[in-house]
């Protein structure tokens, strides 16, 4: 499989998430290979979208959604969880997406033993656990994902009804329905409540 470009990451948010679900995410650690297929995703743009970290415009934490795209943007929340976003369309123009679970390929051993559960299905849903299975922190934010050898995402295949939704846990930007994931993967999080109107993208 081919290793996604900077064109593909350099387009709308919302259509860079849809397309990433299915793609293939790699993480290189501690002499491991650790991969999982993109299950479930969120978008999130800049000035036109109040979720967004980027929507009060550039600071320190945000600067990398202003850069170029195709990105790792990883920030740390609630005191105990870090999130893996990758950033989205042209420079200067904020935007990234969130990955909130992957379903495991290889490596699950090593997820399962980094997460301390026994359950595949728990191991990377969740943006929490997806960064605890696979050793991400803020060492990686505005790691390039297209040079990379630690962090990047491979062209995927996906066949599977896509299912759209409002974003979890956001209290502006509530209507936007910029949350994409497989339609009948047990490895998607969240609220079953929150699943919108499924679409096929092919």
């Amino acid at each position: 499989m081919a290793r996604l470009g900077r064109s593909f990451y350099s387009r709308y948010t919302p259509d860079v998430a849809r397309d990433l679900v299915g793609a293939t995410l790699v993480r290189r650690v501690e002499g491991k290979v650790l991969t999982g297929r993109v299950v479930e995703v969120e978008a999130y743009r800049g000035a036109d979208d109040p979720a967004s970290h980027a929507y009060r415009g550039l600071t320190k934490r945000t600067w990398v959604m202003f850069g170029e795209a195709g990105h790792a943007y990883v920030y740390f929340t609630m005191g105990m969880h870090y999130c893996l976003n990758i950033t989205t369309e042209e420079e200067g123009e904020p935007g990234a997406v969130l990955i909130r679970a992957i379903e495991p390929i290889e490596g699950i051993e090593e997820m399962l033993l980094r997460r301390g559960v026994q359950d595949v299905t728990r191991v990377a849903r969740g943006p929490g656990n997806l960064t605890r299975a696979l050793g991400i922190d803020l060492r990686l934010n505005g790691e390039d994902l297209v040079t990379s050898r630690e962090l990047y995402l491979l062209r995927g295949r996906r066949e599977e009804e896509i299912g759209v939704s409002t974003r979890i846990g956001v209290s502006s930007g509530r209507e936007m329905m910029w949350r994409l994931y497989v339609e009948a993967s047990p490895f998607v999080s969240g609220n079953r409540s929150h699943r919108g109107t499924s679409a096929s993208t092919g």
